[in-house]
């Protein structure tokens, strides 16, 4: 319904007259606030009447005019120091302040930052009272920056996604019925959305499934890290310049958010053109294609701490964020939760940087797309994974992190309300978390040392290879020791028969072995092996033997590491490739021949799942497959599994709530069906926009990476 012109002239008379009213009490507030400060505050003073409003006009105009321009040179100071470098900035200004009005004295640095605190406080106040929803006064005053073109354009709606990085369809749907996700329980309770999950590649972990998602291919992602022989180089996927790679390999222009969409947060850019944020596009490793625009590196951190109010709030916030962390972590020591890890040092200060400041800039980058009228939007939480990685997976104060996220996904349906074109939101997780004991804390050392000494290698200067890092683990390693004798006492069948295999065929020297770390860059757990972590997978490499090292001379050279490795507890299942059988997957007690399904004894992959066959298969097809391919060992009683990195909840592999991440969609879309893997969820995902009325990517002009779905159907037309 359109509006007519006097009503729009006057809607525009009546605004103007609040942000006059606004403007006047503010100043008045502040002059008070001044006149308080020069009574009760030791070194800040004033001689006469006119001072105050004189010093609270300059510093409105400090804090409004002249900030935001020094802020663009200064902004690395206000972020890495969660705002609080803004306060020393602004406090120092302040006493530039005072030598320009006669008779205002600022004795010294700390004096001018409580003013500034004082000022942005009753600021923050007066905002607070005179707008009963200071988003809704934001998202219109955006709205009219956008202009109404847009608006009476005719467009399909828009999609935005929002992804809660690591949280599990069974956490979502007990945290819908507590009361941790009231904004998705409102939406599911009305029948608007429907709530689904969808089962994770063998690598469940962000890189694979967010290159899936956005490419529609994650081809040869082995997992958040992995090695690659040919470049003898680790490829880090959080890392810029391996993601870029990791990008560059598999985009083919086609992405999930071609044609206008942006692209949040996130690890990939879905070949969008409107960027920030995102790790695989920075400007220093990424360069720049064709009709793409790449926001100015911290753009939306410079738009959120411009506002000296938002500096407050976000140092405030912080702060408690950092307290809500110690205590946390004190309650847990005090009640002997496990499993837990440690959580001091600099985590709890690193903390806020995820669970505070990127979830308020990522959202008001949000609000700014939809408001523009950008077709689609894909966005990252990150807050939720990082706390259920030290915390646990439905600990309390990580729930009440998922209930900040929610509020927040709250806030961005109500700004959609506002926006040139109608939106749907759809909620999803790019995989879940299981919970368990970290690998290195239940049995006395980490993976990367079980594989060196099995392998030949020595112990690290200073610690022995079984030495526990954490001090209370001595007191019950008597206990480790014995379960771990009593297994070699009595090895599974499989173990038993690769000790046959080694001592029929005859155990030969190891002939490729070279000092630790060289030739290349990467660093040695023994002569010539690598070892690389995700979560709940190790992948073993030898590094001098090119291409994929077969079992049968991984026993030849290396004749303890197999047998070793599958009688393990914290071991479920490995991968390794067989001269004889093709890719095999050995268990304890049994043994999958993958290429045949063929099984020996107990199938190792019986509680992965019904899937697990063909996505490890898929694996063990990818050029860069490890040598060995190493996941936990999953517990069906406790639902739980040791991760070989030191975390409380994880993931990137299989066994458990890790394998499902969840989706929340308008019941308008077209139900889904089972999904499995990443790559299935894009063809979901786009299908849903296509469906909408947006048009198909044609990827016209675009470079086509080797693993991207275009060049994966042009090798193999059968290729989904």
């Amino acid at each position: 319904m359109s509006r007519s012109s006097d009503g729009g002239s006057g809607g525009r008379v009546l605004g103007r007259g609040r942000a006059t009213a606004r403007v006047l009490l503010t100043w008045l507030l502040t002059t008070l606030a001044l006149v308080v400060l020069d009574r009760w505050l030791d070194g800040f003073a004033m001689g006469g009447w006119w001072q105050p409003p004189l010093a609270a006009l300059l510093l409105g105009l400090l804090a409004g005019v002249v900030w935001p321009l020094v802020l663009r040179v200064v902004l690395p100071v206000a972020v890495f120091t969660l705002g609080l470098g803004s306060f020393l900035l602004l406090g120092a200004a302040v006493l530039a302040v005072s030598f320009a009005v006669p008779g205002v004295v600022v004795a010294d640095l700390r004096t001018g930052v409580l003013v500034v605190i004082a000022m942005a406080a009753v600021t923050a106040v007066v905002s607070s009272a005179l707008a009963i929803d200071e988003d809704e006064v934001f998202f219109r005053r955006a709205r009219r920056r956008a202009g109404t073109a847009a608006a009476l354009r005719p467009c399909p709606p828009g999609v935005v996604f929002l992804q809660i990085d690591g949280l599990g369809a069974d956490v979502a749907r007990r945290a819908v019925r507590d009361g941790s996700m009231p904004t998705l329980a409102a939406w599911l309770r009305s029948g608007s959305h429907a709530l689904t999950w969808w089962h994770t590649d063998w690598s469940s972990q962000t890189g694979a499934s967010v290159c899936g998602i956005l490419h529609g291919s994650n081809h040869d992602v082995v997992g958040f890290r992995w090695y690659e022989k040919d470049r003898d180089h680790v490829v880090a996927v959080s890392h810029p310049a391996d993601a870029a790679e990791v990008e560059r390999r598999h985009s083919d222009g086609r992405g999930l958010l071609a044609g206008g969409g942006a692209s949040r947060g996130n690890l990939f850019s879905g070949d969008a053109p409107f960027l920030s944020l995102t790790m695989s596009s920075l400007p220093l490793v990424a360069p720049r294609r064709t009709g793409r625009r790449r926001d100015r590196v911290g753009a939306g951190y410079y738009a959120y701490f411009a506002n000296p109010v938002n500096a407050v709030r976000t140092l405030g916030t912080s702060l408690a964020d950092v307290g809500r962390e110690l205590a946390a972590a004190a309650r847990q020591r005090r009640a002997d939760v496990r499993p837990r890890v440690s959580r001091g040092g600099l985590y709890p200060l690193a903390r806020p940087g995820t669970t505070v400041i990127a979830r308020d800039v990522v959202v008001a980058a949000i609000v700014e797309d939809m408001l523009a009228g950008r077709p689609a939007v894909y966005a990252d939480f990150l807050g939720y994974d990082e706390v259920a990685h030290h915390s646990g997976v439905e600990r309390f104060d990580t729930l009440a992190v998922l209930r900040s996220i929610d509020q927040q996904i709250g806030r961005l349906a109500r700004a959609a309300q506002l926006a040139p074109r109608p939106y749907h939101l759809v909620l999803l997780s790019d995989h879940g978390q299981t919970q368990g004991e970290a690998f290195a804390q239940r049995f006395g050392e980490t993976i990367e040392a079980f594989v060196g000494r099995h392998c030949g290698g020595s112990p690290l200067p200073g610690q022995r290879s079984g030495e526990p890092r954490d001090s209370r683990r001595p007191a019950e390693g008597w206990q480790v020791a014995s379960a771990l004798a009593e297994a070699a006492s009595g090895p599974g069948v499989i173990a038993r028969r690769l000790r046959e295999r080694v001592e029929t065929a005859g155990a030969g020297e190891h002939r490729h072995r070279t000092p630790s770390g060289q030739p290349g860059r990467v660093a040695r757990v023994a002569p010539g092996v690598v070892v690389t972590v995700s979560g709940h997978t190790a992948n073993v490499s030898f590094a001098d033997l090119p291409g994929r090292v077969p079992l049968e001379e991984i026993e030849h050279h290396w004749p303890d590491l197999l047998p070793a490795l599958v009688d393990h507890d914290g071991v479920g299942f490995l991968l390794v490739h067989s001269e004889e059988q093709g890719p095999v997957v050995l268990g304890r007690d049994g043994v999958h021949r993958l290429a045949t399904g063929e099984v020996l004894g107990e199938d190792p992959l019986a509680p992965y799942g019904e899937h697990a066959a063909a996505l490890v298969a898929r694996v063990s097809a990818f050029p860069h497959c490890p040598d060995v391919m190493i996941n936990s060992r999953y517990d069906p009683e406790t639902d739980e599994a040791s991760p070989f990195e030191p975390h409380v909840g994880s993931h990137g592999g299989l066994g458990g709530p890790q394998q499902r991440g969840f989706l929340a969609h308008p019941r308008q879309l077209r139900a889904p069906g089972e999904i499995v893997g990443a790559e299935h969820l894009h063809r979901v995902l786009r299908g849903w926009l296509t469906e909408l009325g947006h048009p198909e990517p044609d990827g016209a002009g675009a470079a086509v990476g080797a693993d991207s779905p275009a060049a994966l159907r042009a090798a193999d037309p059968s290729h989904v």
